[in-house]
């Protein structure tokens, strides 16, 4: 069973998409037309202005996906149904880390691209100062989260630019509170990350 089948309920609702990552997602993505979301969710940085295909493997998050979302197809990254190249670019938003075989799934996404690969993840050598309080998130990012030098040996050069979150982010990830620390305590807002 998809891991979001349990944990995804409230994303609709927690990760709201950020217009200032949105907008650094589409400069990344360039002038393709056709994007693949891999691991796509609710839909949260979808741009509107392209011709997307969301690939997901929770039913939950297929069923919470805003509206108008793309289509999407039930799948998982590591088995993309698609023929090779049938994309301008793709795309993964926060996802990686949840992939059974990330390198598998990183290799089909450069399989089905002709272009750009955009990821948006974090680094788990960077200690947030949340992990000083929660060292127990510090371990679940180095069990899970690939480095960055991963992403060149499985895919090739690699651009890696850093991303900075706003400190009135939207989008309820892991860190996103990090200048709003009381959203920790509580339990609603915990439960729109993964991570607890």
């Amino acid at each position: 069973m998809a891991r979001y089948n349990c944990i995804g309920v409230n994303y609709a609702d927690l990760r709201i998409p950020d217009p200032r990552i949105a907008a650094a997602i589409a400069q990344a993505l360039g002038p393709a037309r056709r994007v693949i979301n891999v691991g796509a969710g609710t839909g949260s940085y979808e741009p509107a202005d392209r011709e997307v295909t969301a690939v997901e493997p929770s039913i939950e998050m297929i069923r919470n996906r805003r509206h108008p979302a793309a289509a999407v197809v039930q799948a998982s990254a590591d088995a993309l149904p698609f023929a090779n190249n049938a994309f301008d670019a793709a795309m993964a938003i926060l996802k990686i880390h949840h992939w059974p075989d990330k390198q598998a799934g990183l290799r089909e996404m450069r399989r089905v691209t002709k272009g750009r690969i955009v990821l948006l993840t974090f680094d788990p050598a960077q200690r947030p100062w949340l992990t000083e309080y929660l060292p127990e998130l510090a371990r679940l990012d180095e069990a899970q989260m690939p480095t960055m030098a991963d992403y060149a040996r499985w895919l090739g050069p690699v651009r890696i630019e850093p991303l900075w979150v706003p400190h009135d982010c939207t989008d309820g990830f892991l860190y996103a509170y990090w200048r709003r620390p009381e959203a920790y305590l509580d339990a609603h807002i915990r439960s729109g990350s993964s991570s607890f």
